[in-house]
Order: C-alpha cells, then structure tokens, then sequence
C-alpha cells in the first residue's frame, strides 16, 4: 500500500493504494469517477481512456503508482450534463450514442485530437485518429460527424477559416 498523489478533473487527490493497481480501478472505485468504463482491460477497445498530462491513455493500462504527480483529466472532467464540453454537445446533437458504454472513451480521445489539430478533420483523419475506440454499436458514421461538428464549433469560436 502506498499513497498516491495526483490531480484528477482539477482537483489533488491522494489515495492509498497497491502502486500495481489499474488507473481505471482508482478512478472508479476509490475516486467514483464512474465515467471511464472497463471493456476490454487490454487496451484494446479505449473504453477507459482519460488524458494524462494532455496525452490520450488507456487507464486500464496504466498502473496508479505511473499516475504520481500527474495530471489526469477523465470525460467528467471535460464538461458535466449542466455545462457540457462542445465535443459533448456534438455527440448529443449528432446522435453519435447508442448504448453509451465507449462514449466515454470516444469523447476524451475526440477532445484530444480536436485540440490537437487546426483545421476540420476529413472522415478518413477522424477514422484514423479514434482508431484505438472500437464501438459495437454503430458504423461510426455518427461519431466522425460529431467530431467533425465539434472541431468546426472549435474553429469557429476561435475565427479560423478552413
């Protein structure tokens, strides 16, 4: 057992855990942050994924002792149901949900990329970038266009032509 200090959603946090305890394991059941959803626990699916540092990771994979000092930013902390990120509000508008069990996932990967790049993404660089989120529900039609809507509330606000 070793105490674990991190930021999470803006917030220091330190939690008493085995250092070899899964990321998503500590969010959801010592922090209960419920959002980030266990699927695959291979990193396979990037149902879990959260941002470490601004990087896209599969928390599944990642142990709690690698979180020390770290800042993690899970899909509760890109935007709430009152006060939703426009990457959220994409995927509402869209209809890029179906059961909702990989939105999570979908969601912090699209706000990475999308602020990650400076121009609307093509459906082929949005397939590309996600390409680590699997959904079983959908043709992914859906989720390219909701982060294509979503990168376009981006540069819209920002003035930027494409």
């Amino acid at each position: 057992m070793k105490t674990i200090t991190f930021q999470v959603n803006g917030q220091k946090v330190s939690v008493a855990c085995p250092p070899s305890k899964p990321l998503l394991d500590v969010l959801r059941d010592d922090l209960s942050l419920t959002g980030s959803k266990e699927s695959c626990g291979k990193g396979e699916c990037g149902s879990c994924t959260v941002l470490v540092n601004g990087t896209a990771v599969c928390s599944c994979l990642m142990l709690a002792g690698q979180a020390e000092d770290t800042q993690i930013t899970t899909v509760e902390g890109i935007g709430q149901t009152a006060s939703m990120d426009p990457v959220q509000e994409a995927f509402c508008d869209e209809g890029a949900t179906q059961c909702g069990y990989c939105t999570p996932g979908f969601i912090v990967m699209a706000k990475s990329y999308i602020e990650s790049i400076h121009h609307i993404p093509t459906s082929e660089e949005v397939m590309k970038a996600l390409s680590g989120n699997l959904c079983r529900c959908t043709g992914y039609t859906k989720i390219i266009k909701a982060v294509q809507t979503a990168a376009e509330a981006k540069h819209t606000l920002q003035g930027i032509s494409n």
